[in-house]
C-alpha cells in the first residue's frame, strides 16, 4: 500500500521539510480588506506580521473549501492508495470535518483524517511521526493507533499578550476574556476537549512563562525522553530564551523552534509564546 501524508497549514511545517518528506498541505486563509491570502502560499509569516503592523487591521480567517480538498485528494488518488491527514482541532475550525466530507466524495483513495485536538507544532508532531512510519512501511491503521498513543502525553501551553483577539475571533469564552483584561493577568491557555480554555491565571508574563517551563521540566524529569517545540508569534528571541533555559537543565533534550503563522497568529496576537511536547 502506498500511503500519502497530508496536513493543513496550521501545523506550520516549513516548506523545505514538507518538500523533503512529500508532505501535502491544505492551506487555510487570512482575509484582509484588500485581499484573501492562503497562508504558507500567498503570504509568509513574516509578511503577515508586517502587514498587521502596517494596516492595524485584524483579518478574518477561513478554512479551505471542500472543492479545494477534493481536487487535491483526486490528484493523490492517481498515485496513492491511502492518505493519512492530520488537522487542527475540530473545536476551533471546520477543516477536519471538511477533509472527512471530501474523503467520502473521492473514489480510489482511502482517507484517514485525524483530529489532532490541538494545533501548530503539536499538530506537526503527528505529521512528522506519520512520515517516519510510512517510510518504515506502516499501514494507516497502525499510524492512527500511534497517534492515539501520542495524544495521551501530548501537552501544549501558551500565553498571549492580549486576550481580545481570541475573544473577537470566537475562540475564547467572552467572560474569560473580560476577567483577564480587568485583572491584567497573563493566563496560561491550553486545549481541553478540543477548545481553548484557561489553565491558570497568573499575574505577570515572566511568571506565566516560568510556570510553563516548570510544567515542561516536571515531565522532563521523568525517565522518558521528550520531543519539545518552543513556539512564538514574531518573537523568536523570547522563544530561544525559553529553549536555552530548558536546555541548561536538560542539555540532551530534543528541542526545536517553531512559529504561530498567520491564521493562528490572527487569534493569538503578536508576541504570543507557547511550548508543546510529548513523550517519544
Amino acid at each position: 500500500m502506498k500511503v500519502a501524508v497530508m496536513t493543513d497549514s496550521t501545523a506550520y511545517i516549513p516548506k523545505e521539510i514538507r518538500d523533503k518528506y512529500d508532505i501535502y498541505m491544505v492551506p487555510l486563509s487570512v482575509q484582509f480588506a484588500d485581499a484573501s491570502y492562503q497562508e504558507e502560499i500567498d503570504i509568509t509569516t513574516n509578511e503577515f506580521y508586517q502587514k498587521l503592523t502596517d494596516t492595524k487591521e485584524l483579518p478574518k480567517t477561513s478554512q479551505p473549501s471542500i472543492g479545494y480538498i477534493t481536487s487535491l485528494l483526486e490528484g493523490l488518488a492517481k498515485e496513492y492508495d491511502a492518505v493519512v491527514s492530520v488537522h487542527l482541532s475540530s473545536g476551533i475550525s471546520g477543516t477536519y470535518q471538511a477533509v472527512v466530507s471530501a474523503g467520502e466524495m473521492v473514489d480510489g483513495i482511502d482517507v484517514y483524517a485525524y483530529d489532532s485536538e490541538i494545533s501548530c507544532m503539536a499538530q506537526g508532531f503527528y505529521v512528522l511521526e506519520a512520515v517516519h512510519m510510512v517510510k518504515n512501511g506502516k499501514l494507516p491503521d497502525e499510524i492512527i493507533q500511534r497517534f492515539d498513543e501520542m495524544k495521551q502525553t501530548m501537552r501544549g501551553y501558551f500565553m498571549v499578550d492580549d486576550l481580545s483577539n481570541l475573544h473577537r475571533g470566537g475562540r475564547l469564552n467572552g467572560a474569560q476574556a473580560i476577567v483577564g483584561s480587568m485583572l491584567q493577568v497573563k493566563p496560561i491557555l491550553h486545549f481541553v476537549d478540543k477548545v481553548i480554555v484557561p489553565f491558570e491565571k497568573i499575574r505577570t508574563k515572566k511568571r506565566a512563562l516560568q510556570r510553563i517551563l516548570d510544567l515542561l521540566e516536571t515531565d522532563a524529569s521523568e525517565d522518558h525522553p521528550l520531543k519539545v517545540a518552543f513556539i512564538h508569534a514574531n518573537n523568536e528571541t523570547a522563544a530561544r530564551d525559553l529553549q536555552q533555559r530548558f536546555l541548561e537543565k536538560y542539555p540532551d533534550a530534543d528541542t526545536s523552534i517553531s512559529y504561530f503563522g498567520p491564521v493562528i497568529g490572527t487569534h493569538l496576537g503578536e508576541g504570543a509564546l507557547g511550548v508543546t511536547w510529548y513523550k517519544k
